[in-house]
């Protein structure tokens, strides 16, 4: 899948986890000292996914929504229970397929091939 102006391409591997509904997170600059940030796409449950995982399986969807939220965290409360106290949500959007999301990407000036599974990132949600 590549942007619109031809730019960096999503690696084929985090397009078939998003169209699973498995959610990728990038860390992005905090609003200050003492402060991390990240910006997660979700991909949108279905009715369909759920019956699916009641089935044991993964559904894949080409037509999937996605969620993305940019929120600001105290970074000494990342690592515990309480991640959300201090938190700012700074944006949020849905869209509402996978050109969507590459124009709301663009819009926040993130590269899709910087985003990674969650494991691999310290967000918190």
């Amino acid at each position: 899948m590549s942007t619109p102006d031809d730019g960096p391409r999503r690696p084929a591997e985090k397009l078939t986890a998003l169209r699973l509904g498995r959610p990728l997170a990038v860390e992005v600059p905090a609003g200050g000292p003492g402060r991390r940030a990240f910006v997660t796409i979700r991909p949108v449950a279905t009715p369909a996914d759920h019956q699916a995982r009641q089935e044991g399986w993964q559904r894949a969807d080409h037509a999937r929504e996605y969620r993305l939220t940019h929120w600001d965290y105290d970074a000494d409360q990342i690592d515990g229970f309480d991640y959300d106290l201090g938190a700012i949500l700074i944006q949020d959007a849905t869209a509402t397929d996978e050109a969507e999301l590459i124009t709301i990407l663009q819009a926040w000036s993130l590269r899709p091939d910087r985003f990674l599974y969650l494991w691999q990132t310290d967000d918190p949600t």
